[in-house]
């Protein structure tokens, strides 16, 4: 599986993040275009999901899935603060759409605490909602 994590912090104002957010949503939809021409929507060949902060004070420090095989490396490149969100790309050969996520929560020492994992057809996942005590997505 391969995948790029990237903040989509934009909207804070600074005119460098902005041009990255308006470069990410470029990518984005060339993105969502390939894959509708390609006939590849929806198989896990080919996608792309944004994961939402929706916390009132944690940080997610890591993004893990398992498809069967065995727990993948963390997805992030960096932490998603609350009220941030990250853009999740994938490929996969396989076309495994069923997986397990688990979120890591940073830790008051600094450390990640893990989440139990939690069942999701990535291939239908537009948006990953991490809350306080719910953990949901479309």
């Amino acid at each position: 599986m391969y995948l790029v994590c990237q903040p989509d912090t934009g909207s804070r104002g600074n005119k460098e993040r902005t041009i990255k957010l308006a470069k990410t949503l470029a990518l984005a939809a060339i993105m969502a275009g390939a894959s509708a021409l390609s006939g590849f929507a929806g198989t896990g060949s080919q996608g792309h999901f944004q994961i939402y902060n929706d916390t009132a004070n944690n940080i997610v420090v890591g993004f893990y899935t398992n498809d069967g095989s065995g727990w993948s490396t963390n997805w992030l490149s960096s932490k998603i603060s609350p009220g941030e969100s990250a853009t999740a790309q994938f490929d996969a050969d396989t076309g495994n759409c069923a997986q397990h996520f688990s979120v890591g929560w940073q830790g008051e020492n600094g450390g990640e605490v893990i989440d139990e994992p939690i069942s999701i057809d990535i291939c239908d996942a537009s948006n990953v909602y991490l809350g306080d005590n719910e953990i949901s997505y479309d």
